[in-house]
């Protein structure tokens, strides 16, 4: 009996109701599974860089203020923001430009408004463009 050779002559059994598997879908079968789930996605956020926010300088926080001044006096002027986004996840974040015309400056909360809806709160502000 340990040798099969009760078996080992028989033909192979074909279903006659199932249609036969493919080997694309038999080897998936056998493919090795994560037993350790979410690890890779956790090796990817440890390796996932973000900067580090820098202070502006004295020159830089002047620069700022004057533009900010500057597109107050313009009807709905194209500027470009550069502005600091904290990662969620770990410390630090990143920068992030925006292109967008210029509605008001909302005092009350702190934050520049642009006509197409988007908002930038001041403090994450570090450089702003006019396009002309």
């Amino acid at each position: 009996m340990e040798d099969y050779s009760d078996i080992i002559n028989h033909p192979h059994h074909v279903s006659e109701k199932r249609q036969r598997m493919s080997l694309r879908d038999r080897a998936a079968q056998f493919s090795p599974f994560a037993a350790l789930t979410g690890y890779d996605e956790e090796i990817d956020e440890t390796a996932r860089l973000t900067d580090h926010r820098e202070e502006l300088t004295e020159d830089e926080t002047e620069e700022l203020n004057q533009a900010i001044c500057r597109i107050q006096e313009l009807n709905l002027p194209q500027i470009m923001v550069t502005y600091f986004v904290p990662d969620e996840k770990k410390s630090g974040g990143k920068y992030v430009l925006y292109t967008g015309h210029f509605r008001f400056l909302d005092m009350q909360e702190n934050r520049i408004k642009f006509a197409e809806g988007k908002e930038i709160a001041l403090e994450a502000i570090v450089k702003i463009d006019i396009i002309e």
